[in-house]
């Protein structure tokens, strides 16, 4: 769904969709983004290790370049989203942010990410016997996307919500027998284009 018709370029303004994250179905390869590229591109913005050999596989300026490197504090961030939603799970503030500069400037792709936020959030299930589980849902604001590179961003993002779940999963704090599960994203691009230029 789309708020408004292609503009000049071919260009989507306000692009939005939601997206079932569950059970890695985020995983979508092209040519330019084949399985390997994914894994390594997602495993990097994680803060985890890539091999030299990775790194000179699969890493171009075509695939996103400094646009596309989300790792500054990611670590410290997960940790940070993972107690938030522990300990308050109606929070509205288990927000990750992207590192942008306040004053970006238009002439730096490292200035101005494309991805900026992601707003992270449990709906509780019940069954009869009370309280049995929650759903991981987000919703991402991208300043624009490029839709071949789609792939390597919702690919990050369901890598993201998977290591947040198990992370709560794994938590002395989380509540006996509630177990947390990847569920939907809402994924709005204020600007949708099909290729980078």
């Amino acid at each position: 769904m789309a708020t408004a018709e292609s503009g000049p370029m071919g260009l989507v303004r306000n692009f939005c969709r939601r997206i079932n994250m569950s059970h890695g179905a985020f995983l979508v390869e092209t040519e330019l983004f084949p399985k390997e590229a994914l894994i390594a591109y997602s495993a990097y913005n994680l803060g985890q290790h890539v091999s030299r050999e990775q790194h000179d596989a699969y890493f171009s300026a075509h695939r996103g370049g400094s646009q596309g490197d989300y790792r500054e504090g990611i670590q410290e961030k997960i940790a940070n989203i993972v107690d938030c939603l522990i300990k308050f799970p109606s929070s509205k503030r288990a927000v990750l942010t992207i590192p942008n500069k306040s004053n970006a400037l238009h002439t730096s792709d490292e200035d101005a990410k494309c991805l900026r936020e992601i707003h992270f959030y449990l709906d509780m299930n019940f069954d009869s016997s009370g309280l049995n589980g929650m759903t991981l849902n987000a919703t991402v604001l991208m300043r624009a996307q490029a839709a071949e590179i789609f792939p390597k961003n919702i690919h990050f993002i369901g890598m993201l919500m998977e290591t947040i779940a198990d992370a709560m999963n794994a938590s002395a704090d989380m509540e006996e027998g509630c177990r947390v599960e990847v569920g939907e994203l809402f994924y709005l691009a204020t600007t949708l284009v099909s290729v980078r230029w």
